[in-house]
């Protein structure tokens, strides 16, 4: 019987440092999940954080990774079942709960689901305490519904909470995306009216005045940013030349951007729409390969929709329609590819 005992403690034991063992794996490719993350390597990541949900581990913070990761990429569907799924976890933290309803509440945002979106936003309203992003996230939320009251309510308590450059521009843009530039302008000229410390504030006030189509104050302001070192106001510096039709020195800055900056995307996309004015679309096409590397989803949104104009401009509309295709296969809701692909039927046909 004692040997049985001893037998029993040790296969016990031996269990113990198996589990033990395994934690220790997963640990580690959490870890791991996390550092690919930070670095901007989310297919890497969301195959961490999923390892690591799949075996239980961490499961709600593996979750939104995943999720976050997903969003990133572009996969908003997989991001709210990935939500969905770390908030039906047990114990979820009541701070990460609100992390987790703040970010499927954007997901569903992103996919034109409002209603549910805005049930999100009403649950962080009614059990979490309200900041100023959640303020912001419930007014685009409201905007997209209509409901301009609510929208304004909640934007102002958003601005109230965080009077910063950053804010104004962020409650500008969602108004400019319903064609309500007015509305958003007040924001604008609220920010403007504060002092710039540092290069931040300069080259938010230089975006602030470019969508307000002052692109004299635009391009003095960027100009000081860039003196104190913002390399985003290089690229800001190239789309105010750009309005202003000045393809020469839109140009300058982008290679001026491209030439500094690691992640450098946004700057090949300009270089791209620089060529396309001056008519070099094989410049166009060597810039937008240059730029795909390092493009974040949004980015290459940019470059491949880009490489179906410089296709349409050489009137190879057999080539503009199958890179269409192949970009409404990555991007199903953009409704100017759409547009785009019936319009290069109708040419082909």
């Amino acid at each position: 019987m004692k040997s049985r005992k001893i037998l029993c403690i040790f296969a016990a034991c031996a269990g113990m440092v198996f589990l033990a063992g395994c934690k220790g794996e997963e640990q580690k490719v959490f870890e791991q999940a996390e550092k690919d993350f930070s670095q901007g390597s989310y297919e890497y990541a969301l195959a961490g954080y999923e390892t690591c949900a799949a075996n239980g581990w961490k499961d709600a913070r593996a979750y939104r990774g995943a999720g976050i990761c997903n969003m990133r990429l572009g996969n908003d569907e997989a991001a709210v079942s990935d939500f969905t799924n770390a908030l039906n976890c047990e114990k979820v933290e009541k701070a990460l709960e609100k992390d987790i309803l703040s970010y499927r509440a954007t997901a569903q945002w992103n996919l034109g689901m409002y209603s549910e979106a805005m049930a999100d936003c009403q649950t962080l309203a009614l059990e979490h305490s309200m900041d100023a992003d959640t303020y912001y996230l419930t007014g685009k939320v409201a905007l997209s519904m209509d409901s301009y009251g609510e929208a304004s309510d909640n934007f102002e308590q958003a601005y109230g909470e965080d009077a910063t450059y950053d804010m104004a521009i962020r409650i500008y843009e969602a108004y400019l995306e319903r064609g309500m530039e007015a509305d958003g302008t007040r924001y604008l000229e609220a920010a403007l009216a504060s002092e710039p410390k540092n290069a931040e504030d300069y080259c938010d006030r230089g975006r602030a005045y470019y969508y307000m189509a002052d692109y004299t104050s635009a391009q003095k302001e960027l100009i000081e940013a860039s003196n104190k070192g913002s390399l985003e106001a290089l690229l800001l510096l190239g789309r105010v030349y750009q309005a202003q039709n000045d393809i020469s020195n839109a140009r300058s800055m982008y290679q001026e951007y491209v030439s500094k900056e690691e992640a450098c995307a946004s700057g090949y996309n300009g270089l791209v729409l620089c060529d396309i004015a001056e008519g070099k679309y094989e410049d166009a096409l060597t810039n937008i390969n240059n730029g795909l590397p390092t493009s974040t989803t949004e980015e290459m949104q940019d470059l491949l929709f880009n490489e179906i104009v410089v296709y349409e401009k050489q009137l190879d509309f057999p080539k503009a329609l199958e890179k269409a295709k192949e970009y409404l296969e990555m991007f199903p809701e953009d409704g100017a590819a759409l547009k785009e692909v019936k319009f290069l039927q109708t040419r082909i046909g």
